[in-house]
């Protein structure tokens, strides 16, 4: 009761909790079982309706959210014809490359796959993991992330399964952990990939190709959504994709998605909470993103102490951000249906951006990060709805 007291004297969040994502219906969790369903594979649901077809190109295209391209139409004439009859979809939480890719890949809930952001905890050793680039080596990403993907599944009935993608990803941890079972196959330039990409389907009646393209994301985060860096390069890819899509065999259902929106920050707001000993009293290890920061407490910490401190959180930053604990956001569904396993990679108390807003640790993270303008990670509509674009060849 005095915490709830406490509680309600703190100042309110500047908009509505969201709520979960609907997983089962309409996140990227669905696509691949679909489009398994769609090409026979026994045991998934089309949930998202994809009509019978024996060849399936997988496009997805890295930081393509549905608000964004909304907004640049303009600048994607072929995506824009597609846009129209196009699907929003969820990315699930959080709204970032390791889970979503995860997701799409496993068609599962992050709760389930364990994939659970960009920076979790390893409990058995009380250490944050990169699930991107940061991976230990003495953590096995097969035993991390233990699920099967439905691109295994699809190759076990005989469809021929590849990935293109760019060389340096195909002995990635993230690749060994999520995207296991297509063969790989290596193109730098978005062109390349392209070309690559018909060249399966022109040897391979019966296949299933996915596409990953990173240059929009890499430009959003260096430059922003909102900047012309940014539209020169949708521009480049939907010439690109167009190019490719108009080269497939008849009756190829092509499906374009993305891994998440995006949100651009001031430097103004981009803040390094560190430098307030009151938001991180008692905390041994930071994680999550910018956008949607975990913290773990030591364990010697007492419940005054996370009160405390989450308390704090909510005095400088309850009008930008909402505040709330790992229990609470299980609860509230974000993960989807959670293993105690998985729930254990999850921070303690969770502050996730509302508004224009991005928090640092500014002792763990390299002084660079805070040059980034377009980011994610929380559950504003701008980083967590994306496009499904559909599009069948004749």
């Amino acid at each position: 009761m005095i915490e709830e007291q406490k509680l309600s004297s703190l100042p309110e969040p500047p908009q509505k909790i969201p709520e979960a994502p609907k997983y089962g219906q309409a996140t990227l969790s669905e696509i691949l079982p679909s489009a398994a369903a769609a090409m026979g594979v026994d045991g998934y649901q089309n949930a998202l309706g994809f009509a019978p077809t024996k060849r399936v190109a997988l496009i997805m295209v890295d930081g393509l959210g549905w608000n964004q391209l909304k907004s640049h139409l303009g600048h994607a004439p072929f995506l824009r014809g597609l846009f129209e009859k196009g699907q929003k979809l969820g990315t699930g939480f959080p709204s970032t490359t390791a889970t979503s890719l995860s997701s799409l890949a496993t068609g599962l809930a992050p709760g389930e796959h364990g994939m659970v952001g960009y920076d979790v905890i390893d409990p058995a050793k009380r250490r944050v993991v990169n699930q991107l680039g940061g991976w230990p080596g003495d953590l096995d990403p097969e035993t991390w992330q233990t699920r099967p993907t439905v691109f295994q599944k699809i190759a076990e009935h005989g469809i021929h399964v590849a990935t293109v993608s760019i060389p340096m990803f195909a002995k990635s941890a993230l690749t060994r952990a999520s995207l296991r079972g297509p063969k790989f196959v290596p193109a730098n330039q978005p062109a390349a990939r392209a070309r690559a990409t018909r060249t399966i389907f022109d040897s391979n009646r019966n296949a299933l190709v996915y596409t990953y393209f990173n240059e929009l994301d890499k430009a959003g985060h260096k430059y922003g959504v909102d900047s012309s860096q940014w539209r020169d390069i949708l521009e480049e890819l939907d010439y690109v994709i167009k190019t490719l899509v108009s080269k497939l065999p008849e009756e190829t259902t092509v499906l374009i998605t993305g891994d998440h929106g995006m949100v651009d920050i001031p430097a103004s707001q981009r803040i390094d909470y560190s430098q307030q000993p009151e938001l991180v009293e008692g905390v041994e290890l930071t994680s999550g993103e910018p956008r949607g920061v975990q913290l773990t407490f030591d364990p010697q910490a007492d419940d005054a102490c996370r009160l405390r401190v989450r308390e704090a959180w909510q005095r400088a930053y309850g009008t930008k951000a909402w505040v709330m604990t790992r229990e609470e956001a299980i609860e509230r569904g974000y993960f989807g249906a959670i293993t105690e396993e998985h729930a254990a990679r999850l921070g303690d108390l969770m502050i996730l951006a509302a508004e224009a807003i991005a928090f640092y640790d500014g002792r763990r993270v390299a002084p660079m990060a805070f040059d980034m303008v377009g980011q994610h990670g929380s559950l504003t509509a701008g980083e967590r709805f994306v496009p499904l674009l559909v599009h069948r060849t004749k």
